[in-house]
C-alpha cells in the first residue's frame, strides 16, 4: 500500500475542496463531485453531505474505487470505510474547525454524516 506524501497531505488539507470521481461497477469514472476533505494525522477523510443517499458515496461503497483531485494532486484511490467512532469523534472537529466559517446550515449535515465517512488511501 502506497501512502500520502507529506506535501500531498498538506495540499489536499490545505484546499477548500475535493474532486472526487468514484468507480462505477463498469470500471469507468463518475462525472467528478466537489466535496469537502479533512485531515488526520497522516490520513484524509470525506462524508456525504446527503448522508447515505448521496450518489457518489453510494459509488464509492460498492467499488470502493475512484480518482480524486485537489491542491494540484491527482490520485487514484481507494475508498475504506471508518466504523470507529474515536475516529469518527475526531473527523467531526476536523469538520468543524476548518468549515466553520460555512455555518451550522453547511457544518451540521456534515457532522451528522459520521456513518458515510470514508478514508482515502492512494494507490
Amino acid at each position: 500500500m502506497t501512502h500520502w506524501t507529506g506535501e500531498e497531505l498538506d495540499r489536499i488539507a490545505g484546499a477548500d475542496e475535493l474532486e472526487m470521481a468514484p468507480l462505477r461497477p463498469d470500471g469507468t469514472l463518475r462525472a467528478p463531485v466537489p466535496i469537502w476533505v479533512v485531515r488526520d494525522g497522516d490520513d484524509l477523510y470525506v462524508r456525504s453531505f446527503r448522508g447515505e443517499r448521496g450518489g457518489w458515496w453510494r459509488t464509492a461503497v460498492a467499488t470502493h474505487g475512484g480518482h480524486v483531485r485537489s491542491g494540484g494532486v491527482d490520485k487514484d484511490v481507494t475508498f475504506a470505510e471508518v466504523p470507529d467512532p474515536g475516529t469518527n469523534d475526531r473527523i467531526d472537529t476536523a469538520y468543524r474547525s476548518k468549515y466553520g466559517r460555512f455555518g451550522g446550515a453547511y457544518v451540521d449535515p456534515m457532522v451528522a454524516a459520521g456513518s458515510t465517512t470514508l478514508r482515502l488511501l492512494p494507490r
